[in-house]
């Protein structure tokens, strides 16, 4: 009998110090969902960049991204900014939240000191050249940032399939399924939907140029604004006349007389960059007769749509061209 009680009593203490230990182990945080707090990541991630390396992210509590776009999408995917380039200021579309962001210089040539002294745990960078006629390279700075114990991500965003690739790697770090549904898949399916409206073989001709102080370009289907146009069915002229990428010729221009002619504005002064466009066509009074122009179709487009990249708003771009090709969609 009394060997019995001592068993029990052993059980009885055994249970109680299990529950003690039980109540003292902290309760571990889920990771992602709406309920994770703001930039609070920490997690294991690998992915391939597009850049084609192995990227692994294990924290991204502390992170900078090296253009304005990308700062903007890291806020969509729900994280937070300790530093971003400047143009991310530039844009009032970019409307950057995170508290006591830093600048970390323009775009095309990073302040590479700077990305290193906010202590970053994670930079996003462009795989591009640079921008604004400069030639330096984001991808220059990867061995630094390497040596330096930082993971970087390169990513290249032109189209809308390439803004729903870089969310679907962001949200994944985030692990904001959310934010994914809401500014990417809800997206999608609006473009969709506009795409299926497309009218079958109408297929107008338009010619999409970028303007500014210095001159004019051309803009063929892969360009950002000219894959749109592709998609919603119209005959880019630069694509079958790849002369006008290099040479903006007026008499060529009017030679084809395209049904629509889209413009998108560049450089700090839109209007200047405009009218810098109409007196140079002015001047030619065969201008006048192009088809567009007499019938309304010279069209100027938002830059914040159209020229840097539209990200959550990619839909309004697209509803945009739509309603100017066709009318308004059913």
């Amino acid at each position: 009998m009394l060997k019995k009680i001592a068993i029990m009593a052993a059980s009885a203490a055994l249970a109680l110090l299990l529950a003690g230990c039980a109540a003292e182990e902290p309760a571990q945080p889920e990771q992602g969902g709406e309920g994770q707090a703001a930039g609070e990541v920490a997690a294991l991630h690998t992915f391939v960049d597009d850049a084609g390396n192995e990227v692994v992210v294990e924290s991204a509590n502390r992170v900078v991204a090296c253009m304005g776009s990308f700062a903007n999408m890291w806020e969509l995917a729900g994280g937070v900014l300790v530093g971003c380039s400047d143009d991310a200021f530039t844009f009032d579309s970019f409307d950057i939240a995170s508290p006591g962001v830093q600048k970390v210089g323009d775009f095309s040539g990073i302040n590479l000191e700077a990305v290193i002294a906010l202590e970053p745990d994670f930079v996003i960078m462009t795989c591009g050249t640079g921008g604004r006629g400069g030639d330096s390279s984001q991808l220059d700075l990867a061995p630094a940032l390497e040596a330096s114990g930082i993971p970087v991500a390169y990513f290249e965003v032109t189209t809308f399939a390439d803004y729903e690739r870089m969310m679907g790697v962001l949200c994944e770090i985030t692990g904001r399924d959310d934010l994914y549904q809401a500014n990417v898949a809800d997206v999608r399916a609006q473009i969709d939907a506009l795409v299926a409206e497309v009218p079958a073989g109408e297929a107008p001709s338009v010619l999409c140029m970028t303007t500014y102080s210095g001159g004019t370009r051309v803009q063929s289907s892969a360009t950002m604004t000219g894959a749109m146009l592709a998609e919603l069915g119209v005959a880019n002229l630069a694509d079958e006349n790849r002369s006008l990428l290099s040479d903006f010729s007026l008499e060529s221009i009017i030679e084809l007389d395209p049904d629509f002619i889209f413009v998108i504005p560049m450089g700090n002064d839109a209007e200047a960059a405009m009218a810098g466009l109409e007196q140079a066509t002015a001047a030619n009074p065969a201008w006048a007769t192009l088809t567009a122009v007499q019938e309304d179709r010279y069209v100027a487009l938002d830059p914040n749509l159209f020229l840097y990249k539209p990200n959550a708003n990619w839909a309004d771009a697209y509803q945009f061209l739509f309603d100017t090709l066709y009318g308004q969609a059913s």
